[in-house]
This record gives structure tokens, sequence and C-alpha cells, in this order.
């Protein structure tokens, strides 16, 4: 009876030591409602399912305040890694930089935080992927109208990454001088915001051919707004991040081209990382995931991923 009850000690004792030796990983994100960022939680969650981890999500509900927060919070409770995708990668720094201090690594998904005080990041090169759509409209113009457009930008100033999609989608015009930008405005990364912000884009220039959108929630937003302007047979539109509604604004012909991430593997790429960190191990401090431009001659790929 004895041996049995000590059996049973020692079981239970190993049990709390594995319970408490699971790691556990923030990871702050920038809203709930993108489905961008959903499919990043979605490949950590099953990252972190596979490999045993404790991983807490906390929605930054587009405040660079919150985010902040959120960091500080982590800190305080000496996890183990923490993945942030930033919308301040600067405001951002100086909670990042506290992490390190405290040694908890952090990884940066999406929008680059300097390495150090971030341990790395993931993602891609937003200003890159800028060019290349841009490239991508500059031949199309060329192509298809004589050289000569005129475009319209639906960005989000709040947010360091989506202006790297707009100053390098502006870099690649540059060698353009047939495509002319008529204005810029802000989405704000909400998409009611952007809708509103289209359709004034819209209203306010009768000679648009093209709106380029710099993030999921402005080309959800545009496309509603050609819908409802009633302005799909001569307004374009080029952008960020695959949804339902783009898949089927491509069937249509509005929707011409988009860039299109992997935010699922971002995300899980993300916690086998900090897994790595946590351990000790030395990571690359950038880890790239490539982007497709995505047509309507190769859209067929992605039906699955949105229906």
């Amino acid at each position: 009876m004895l041996v049995r009850l000590l059996l049973l000690v020692i079981m239970v004792l190993g049990t709390l030591g594995l319970a408490q030796s699971k790691p556990k990983v923030g990871l702050v994100t920038i809203n709930l409602q993108a489905l961008f960022f959903n499919q990043v939680n979605d490949g950590a969650k099953k990252a972190a399912a596979e490999k045993g981890v404790d991983l807490v999500i906390v929605d930054g509900q587009n405040d660079p305040a919150k985010q902040v927060r959120a960091i500080e919070t982590f800190v305080a409770q000496k996890v183990g890694a923490i993945i942030v995708l930033a919308i301040d990668v600067n405001g951002i720094r100086p909670a990042v930089e506290a992490a390190q201090k405290a040694k908890i690594p952090v990884i940066a998904i999406d929008a680059k935080v300097a390495v150090p005080p971030a341990s790395t990041f993931i993602g891609v090169d937003n200003y890159k992927a800028g060019v290349e759509i841009g490239e991508w409209l500059v031949k199309y113009v060329r192509d298809k109208m004589g050289g000569k457009a005129n475009v319209g930008i639906v960005g989000a100033l709040n947010s360091f990454i989506q202006n790297q999609r707009r100053d390098g989608f502006l870099k690649a015009l540059q060698e353009a001088p047939g495509i002319r930008v008529v204005a810029t405005v802000d989405g704000q990364n909400v998409q009611e915001i952007a809708l509103s912000a289209a359709e004034n884009l819209i209203t306010a220039n009768r000679n648009l051919d093209f709106v380029y959108a710099t993030g999921e929630p402005a080309l959800i937003g545009v496309i509603a707004a050609v819908q409802s302007q009633k302005v799909t047979d001569r307004v374009k539109v080029v952008g960020w991040d695959l949804t339902k509604q783009a898949i089927e604004g491509l069937d249509k012909g509005y929707v011409l081209a988009v860039v299109q991430q992997d935010p699922y593997q971002e995300g899980y790429q993300a916690v086998l990382n900090a897994l790595k960190l946590i351990a000790g191990e030395k990571i690359p401090a950038e880890i790239l995931i490539p982007t497709t431009i995505v047509t309507k001659e190769n859209v067929d790929k992605y039906r699955a991923l949105f229906k």
C-alpha cells in the first residue's frame, strides 16, 4: 500500500513538472478582424499544438499603445518568448528592448523591428513586393493602355509596413512618366474606413483608372467601393492579400492582381523558431517568406483557401 502511494506521488510530481516545463509564448497581433492576422494565428496555433506550447494571443485592436502594454505584461509574466506583428515599429521598440533586457526573445512577424532588439524577423520584403506589383501595373498600362493611366492609392498611414508597400509601388511608377498618381487616401487599416475613403477617392477623380490597396482591409474596402459606385467597368483594382471578395473580383475582371503572402506559414514558423530561441539555439536574423502576384491566370490554386 505504501509503495503504491509513493508511486502515485512520484507520478503526480512528474506530471506537475511537465506542466511547469511547458513553454509559454505570447503573440501580440494587430487585430482579430482581418483574415490575414487570423491566418497567422491559425499557423501559430497549429505549431503550438504540435509542440506542446502554451500560446497566448492578445488583440492589439489597431492600437500601438495596447501592443506596448501587451508586451510589457508578457515581460512581467516572464514568458519564454514573444511574437509581435507591430503597428508602429518605432513606438514598440522600447517594449521590445525591455524584453531583450529580461532575456526574453522577441520574433517580429510581418513588420520588421530592428534586430536587435528583436531576435529575428519573419515575413516578406514589403518594399520589394510593393515594387513588384508596381512593375506589374506599369507593364499592364504599357501593353494595354499605351502607357498612360491615372492611379489612386488607399493605404493605412498608421501602418509602417503598408507605407513600405506604398513607397515600393511609387518607386516602380517613377519609371513610367505616363502614369499619374492622383491621390493617396487613408483607410487606417479598417475596412469600413477604407470603403469610405475609396468612395471619396473615386467620386473626386472621375478619370481614375486604377486603385492600389496596400492591405486586406483596404482591398476589401476598395472592391466594395467600385461596386457601390458602379464603376467596375472602368476602375480596376490591384492590391494586397487575397480574400473571397478579391477572388470574385479577379473572376469578373475588375481586380487585376493581388500580392499574396503566406500568413499561416509565418505564424507556424514563428512558434517553431520561438522554441529554438527558448532552447538557446541561434536562428537567422531574417527569415523571408516568398510572395506571389495572383492574377486571373493563377488564382485557381488559391480558391480552396477562401471558400
